[in-house]
């Protein structure tokens, strides 16, 4: 039986296993290019002191610290390479202005792992590439509707409402565009798949797909308090 009613498990197997290879590159470079980083010396000297670790716990912690910076960098495209397999939708890849497309339905997204992935000052650049792209009579996208995808959102609350960041150039917000719209990142499943709790089903059967992948048992313990983080970020 399918995994999930609205993704292949070939598609769904694909994208987990693609995260999990950066996971462990990401932890081997940080090994591996661990001393030709220039690290901070007045906060290795303050952590160690002030947190009342060794410094092999500093280091551990330090190393992780930057394989995870790297992989959170992905965690946002794997939500974009599942989105785009679901049928009618489709992977506009790294480098285009927008990340997904469903032209039939009119849509257009910019998806982010989480709220504070684009810094404020460039809310206002994301704001007039969506209004161009919706807006302008010659553009491919004209009369679509363009959402700002927050995967994570900055609140445990469902949210589709007009996105309307301050305009950095006149000091005030940009005018409501009913068809720019930002999104968390539940809701905007909902809308690609029809499926209320989509999302929280993809988490779901996370751990089961990377038992698979790595032939590794995730504890229970450790699935309770990883859904646990879930419903603290959606509210659920």
């Amino acid at each position: 039986m399918q995994t999930l009613s609205w993704l292949s498990d070939d598609h769904l197997y694909n994208s987990v296993n693609r995260l999990l290879d950066i996971a462990e590159k990401s932890l081997k470079n940080s090994e591996t290019q661990f001393n030709k980083n220039v690290l901070d010396p007045f906060s290795a000297l303050f952590q160690i002191s002030g947190f009342d670790i060794s410094h092999e716990e500093w280091l551990i912690a330090e190393k992780t610290r930057q394989a995870q910076k790297s992989l959170q960098n992905h965690v946002g495209d794997f939500h974009q390479i599942i989105l785009g397999k679901v049928d009618g939708w489709e992977n506009l890849e790294t480098g285009q202005i927008m990340d997904l497309v469903h032209k039939d339905r009119k849509i257009i997204a910019e998806i982010k792992n989480k709220y504070n992935t684009v810094k404020g000052s460039d809310l206002s650049g994301l704001y007039q590439a969506m209004e161009n792209l919706v807006g302008y009579k010659h553009s491919s996208f004209k009369d679509f509707t363009a959402y700002y995808v927050t995967i994570i959102p900055r609140k445990p609350e469902r949210i589709n409402i007009p996105f309307t960041p301050s305009d950095k150039e006149k000091g005030v917000r940009f005018s409501i565009n009913e068809s720019i719209r930002l999104i968390d990142g539940a809701s905007f499943y909902e809308i690609v798949t029809g499926d209320p709790d989509a999302l929280f089903n993809l988490y779901k059967c996370l751990p089961k797909v990377i038992e698979d992948l790595k032939g590794k048992p995730m504890s229970l313990e450790i699935q309770n308090n990883l859904f646990q983080y879930f419903a603290s970020a959606y509210g659920v």
